[in-house]
């Protein structure tokens, strides 16, 4: 039986142990959390992504969480609105197989099936890797040494995996700060199965509420500073950011108050490597390619990622084969979401208040009945798979 090391029990790294598993290998998962994280924003499975889950196994119980479709209202600085995008855009733009889900339920989702699959080790870290031509050597901080075929690191944009294997050089930190969570219940100033975005110069909030326990507030901002508004702590810095806002804004932010720990809160960057395996050690995930919130996408990439690895290894007896083909097949897409991820940055944070205006009239102008159907072929065309 081959055997590999998993670092990281987030999407990517519990995706590729159900993948590897099903294909009989011995997965050991280990995860520097004590426990697994429930925190997180929407994130839509879409093309390659829903492709995978549907492999995976997973649309059943995913099903069980799906968000659906919403009414969007673009709202001014003191919460009223500006007008209505219907939630017939979104279905345009998803198309029929797509499912929404918050991270933390794909996360659920994704460790329910592999559980009894999986060693899966929390609160523990690779403290030492080596390899041969025909090993890994990996000394874990639970004292034990694992033997295995691969060792796959989806420890995200900060991973330690890609430090100790390539090295350090590879983030690219861009000068935002985003800021997710979710709400145990609605907040007021929201419309019930809608969400209230504002979008002003340099800066996004949006509160989308769908009742209890599926509802939440996602918040991403230009920052002279990154790290400095890291350290304030997400309430802190998010109030200084938005405070000035109205609608369901302040609600919200007094939720995060109550449960900070609860939330997503991290600067954005950006992973851009040469290449994502060495030897029998190869990248996943945020850890090679990070695209970041601006692009979307990135679950769509890690499921999309775990489940093509895993057919690359069935292919290949050789591991850095396999590992070769699999980058030579992704590697495109994930070039492609980067650069839209840069002229994202223009929608959720945009320079000024020309800018905000033009966004307004492309996103009226996407409302109206005859445009739909170019904007759903558009975005047909933008989502096209770059791999089989």
């Amino acid at each position: 039986m081959k055997r590999a090391v998993i670092v990281g029990a987030g999407i990517a790294g519990l995706a590729t142990a159900l993948r590897l598993g099903r294909d009989g290998w011995h997965t050991v998962v280990v995860e520097r959390a004590p426990a697994r994280r429930s925190s997180g924003y929407m994130v839509n499975l879409i093309g390659p992504g829903y492709d995978a889950a549907e492999r995976l196994g997973l649309l059943t119980a995913l099903s069980a969480y799906d968000l659906g479709l919403f009414t969007t209202v673009l709202v001014r600085a003191d919460g009223r609105p500006k007008f209505t995008v219907p939630s017939s855009l979104a279905e345009a733009a998803l198309g029929d197989r797509a499912v929404s889900v918050f991270r933390g339920d794909l996360e659920s989702t994704l460790y329910e099936a592999v559980r009894d699959r999986a060693d899966i080790r929390f609160g523990t870290t690779v403290t030492s890797l080596e390899q041969d031509p025909e090993r890994v050597r990996v000394v874990l901080s639970d004292g034990t040494v694992e033997h295995a075929d691969l060792l796959v690191g989806a420890d995200g944009v900060h991973s330690a995996t890609r430090t100790a294997a390539f090295g350090s050089g590879f983030q690219v930190d861009l000068p935002y700060v985003v800021g997710a969570f979710p709400l145990a219940h609605p907040v007021a100033g929201v419309p019930d199965s809608s969400a209230t975005t504002f979008i002003g110069p340099g800066r996004t909030a949006a509160i989308v509420n769908l009742g209890p326990r599926r509802s939440s507030a996602f918040f991403t901002y230009r920052s002279a500073d990154p790290a400095a508004d890291l350290r304030r702590g997400a309430v802190e810095a998010l109030d200084a950011a938005f405070g000035d806002l109205g609608g369901g804004v302040p609600d919200a932010i007094r939720h995060l108050g109550k449960d900070p720990a609860g939330a997503y809160f991290d600067a954005i960057s950006q992973v851009v490597m040469p290449r994502w395996s060495t030897g029998r050690i190869v990248l996943l995930g945020d850890a090679a390619w990070c695209v970041t919130l601006f692009a979307g996408h990135g679950a769509t990439l890690a499921l999309a990622g775990a489940d093509q690895l895993g057919a690359a290894l069935q292919r290949h007896d050789h591991v850095p084969a396999a590992l070769t083909e699999w980058e030579a097949g992704l590697r495109p897409e994930a070039i492609k979401r980067q650069a839209l991820a840069r002229r994202g940055m223009l929608q959720y944070a945009p320079p000024s208040r020309f800018h905000v205006w033009m966004g307004d009239v492309t996103i009226r102008a996407m409302t109206l009945p005859g445009v739909r159907g170019l904007v759903r072929r558009g975005i047909e065309r933008a989502n096209r798979r770059a791999v089989p």
